[in-house]
């Protein structure tokens, strides 16, 4: 209890401090909750509707995470009231009874919530046929009111949505962005570091892979929320955009997303080339200490790399061009001077060695090219 407490407390600070997921849950329950009492002052009290509780209850759950999924949602589940109420009203005018018309159309209607087309708004088909059977008013005019408060809270809940700080998911993008960068330089980082020591081995290397695993994790978390913040910026044009909470900055282009998702791709198969030549029971034989010192030093420049751009991203800034500096690639092009010497050295001393750091040299140059924008000279 007292670690939920905790966690509260944070949330409730972080909503306080400014922009942020947390503020972005709170607006989205407060609009819920206001779009709900909205729609039941016109329903019950303006109106005077008797049977006022499904506007609000549609209007509650209409408050969705965009704009367009609030317009889809409500479409799908005003058919499955639809549904659900003339079912209801069917059931009960061939039974005559509360009991048999529940039994003859709950089973139906719990069945026909599974059809693709009602999404997640299926099971409303149901629970609308209990609550119209359950308060006994199945009359033509009984059903008509449901579907008109259906309509209205409908109406109300995508309105509040829609014109009411709009959502607009622009900070998930980057910030995942800026996280997948960060994460890379870090496991860049981490393989650099074991093997300027010299002490590493199969399990070391199965962590590095296990490190580069949870990249591909990240880069489908940034994948979502391209997807969540394409979905967002629909139907929100215009006026709209300018009442949105999300960050006034430019929403990083999609080539972002794919230069990482290649750089990651690169990190994963770096990793796996060394895991290959830290197995015993396999030919590839890992290069000499003194080169993969040197290959550690490439290694963590270009980490640092990715530790830049992840800052540039947070800061909202624009890309530098080159992204290095000229002393650092200086150093750069020293270190890949020496790694080809390297590899010519290994090659009159056996192919396995050979094979392995052909390949990490290939792999480095491939991240050099993403990061820098440039291919390495040969």
């Amino acid at each position: 209890m007292r670690g939920d407490a905790r966690s509260v407390g944070r949330a409730a600070r972080a909503a306080w401090r400014g922009p942020g997921r947390e503020r972005d849950l709170l607006v989205q329950s407060l609009k819920a909750a206001a779009a709900a009492l909205l729609a039941w002052l016109l329903a019950q009290v303006w109106l005077g509707d008797p049977m006022a509780l499904m506007a609000p209850w549609v209007a509650l759950v209409l408050v969705q995470a965009t704009v367009y999924s609030s317009i889809v949602q409500g479409v799908r589940q005003f058919a499955a009231i639809c549904v659900g109420a003339l079912v209801a009203s069917g059931a009960q005018a061939v039974t005559d009874d509360t009991t048999g018309a529940l039994a003859l159309s709950v089973p139906v209607l719990v069945l026909l919530s599974n059809w693709p087309r009602f999404g997640d708004q299926g099971i409303y088909a149901a629970t609308t046929a209990v609550f119209t059977i359950a308060t006994g008013t199945v009359s033509a005019a009984a059903v008509g009111h449901r579907l008109g408060q259906a309509a209205l809270g409908a109406v109300i809940g995508i309105a509040v949505n829609a014109l009411v700080l709009p959502p607009v998911h622009l900070r998930d993008v980057r910030e995942n962005l800026a996280a997948l960068a960060r994460e890379t330089g870090d496991v860049l980082h981490a393989v650099a570091g074991d093997l300027r020591e010299g002490e590493w081995d199969a399990q070391t290397a199965f962590g590095w892979l296990d490190a580069s695993g949870r990249l591909q994790d990240r880069l489908e978390a940034l994948r979502s929320a391209r997807g969540w913040s394409r979905e967002s910026l629909l139907l929100t044009s215009g006026i709209l955009r300018t009442l949105h909470r999300a960050p006034t900055a430019a929403l990083p282009p999609e080539q972002e997303d794919q230069r990482f998702g290649r750089v990651t791709g690169h990190v994963t198969a770096l990793t796996r080339s060394l895991a290959v030549a830290a197995d015993e029971n396999r030919t590839p034989a890992a290069p000499d200490a003194a080169v993969l010192r040197c290959y550690a030093e490439l290694l963590e420049l270009l980490g640092d790399s990715c530790r830049a751009e992840a800052d540039r991203l947070v800061a909202g800034g624009q890309r530098a061009d080159p992204l290095l500096d000229e002393r650092t690639e200086a150093v750069m092009r020293d270190l890949h001077e020496r790694l080809q010497e390297g590899l010519r050295e290994q090659a009159g001393r056996g192919a396995a060695r050979t094979a392995v750091l052909g390949t990490l040299l290939l792999q480095a140059e491939n991240l050099w090219a993403e990061l820098d924008g440039g291919k390495p000279d040969r």
